[in-house]
């Protein structure tokens, strides 16, 4: 079992835009030891509105008997730098001011939050990642690591992501950010400000994390006479409420635009020329029926990370496949890590 950790970064965080944090907190988590050769590392990088618990919410292809077990590895997840969930936020305390930061706090980009996961690892004395791994928002994270310090990392494994924010994912964002400042309170410099607009935000997301067939098979009527109170409204109520009484609106729209800002060209004589620069064994899975990040995108992440292999995982759930297929995804990533220890052995052989 783990419990949540804190490093305190006491020095100034300075953040792409050029504006600057002070006193920032990185909350984390890890599981396993380290071993002696220091080469045992899984890095998972975290979505949206997840958290650093990763052998809760990724459960299947994380935990005590699952791929990526603590017997065998040091897993570590850090919770993104926006995130409520212990690193500073939007509800952190301005230490200028004294007073939560609400809408003054920076707007911040995905390689802040990798600029912050650098600096954990940095702190932990990691120098190594056998795998990176990410789904979605985590796998933003981990291919813009994977740019940035080509060589920490060994493997890298990306799911139901890009190398450049799409305007379709674009505006979707957008369309979640007018339900929450339509919502007054999200001006009102409280906690639970715009928490209305945050529960239709999360409704219109869902849209995007799922798919008609998935609703077809979970929310369909089993009777023919309603005119009202259907499954899939109450669902969609639900989900909204949900997620409110576990998040903040004000970390959920500045993380949005953070995922916005995510294209790997930028700075770097473009996209193909930026995915050029990984090093890393690479996996990249794609999910044919995902609306937010459509196959497309995938397909071009193998095409221009060199030597990349590609896997397309069949669901009937859309973008949110990548938490729920575990058992598909323990068997196609064991398979390529063996194939990766193949390879290296080989390698090896070459030029001895």
């Amino acid at each position: 079992m783990s419990i949540i950790s804190t490093y305190n970064y006491t020095k100034t965080f300075k953040l792409e835009s050029g504006k600057k944090l002070r006193k920032v907190e990185i909350a984390y988590q890890t599981y396993g030891k380290l071993n002696a050769k220091k080469d045992n590392v899984i890095w998972a990088c975290h979505a949206l509105t997840a958290n650093s618990d990763v052998l809760d919410w990724w459960n299947g292809l994380f935990g005590n008997n699952a791929l990526f077990n603590p017997d065998e590895h040091f897993i570590i997840c850090a919770n993104v730098l926006g995130s409520h969930y212990g690193s500073t936020n939007p509800l952190s305390e301005n230490p200028v001011t004294g007073l939560p930061y609400y809408l003054s706090f920076p707007e911040f980009t995905i390689r802040d939050l990798v600029a912050a996961h650098k600096l954990l690892a940095k702190h932990l004395a990691i120098q190594q990642i056998k795998v990176l791994i990410g789904g979605s928002l985590g796998g933003q994270q981990a291919l813009e690591w994977a740019i940035t310090d080509p060589n920490i990392v060994e493997n890298l494994i990306l799911i139901a992501t890009n190398a450049v924010h799409s305007p379709w994912g674009i505006a979707f964002n957008e369309s979640q950010r007018l339900a929450i400042t339509a919502d007054r309170s999200f001006y009102a410099q409280k906690p639970d400000g715009g928490l209305k607009g945050l529960k239709v935000a999360r409704s219109i997301a869902l849209l995007s994390y799922r798919t008609y067939d998935a609703y077809a098979a979970t929310q369909l009527e089993s009777v023919n006479d309603k005119t009202g109170g259907f499954r899939a409204a109450s669902y969609q109520n639900y989900q909204g409420e949900k997620l409110c009484k576990r998040f903040n609106a004000y970390s959920y729209w500045y993380l949005s635009k953070a995922m916005d800002s995510h294209n790997v060209g930028r700075g770097r004589q473009g996209v193909t020329e930026a995915l050029g620069l990984v090093k890393a064994n690479t996996l990249v899975i794609g999910i044919d029926n995902d609306v937010l990040f459509p196959l497309s995108e995938q397909e071009f992440l193998t095409k221009h990370i060199p030597g990349a292999e590609f896997y397309n995982l069949k669901t009937a759930y859309g973008h949110d496949g990548f938490l729920i297929e575990t058992d598909t995804l323990t068997n196609v990533i064991g398979n390529f890590l063996k194939e990766s220890v193949y390879k290296k052995i080989i390698k090896l052989h070459k030029t001895a």
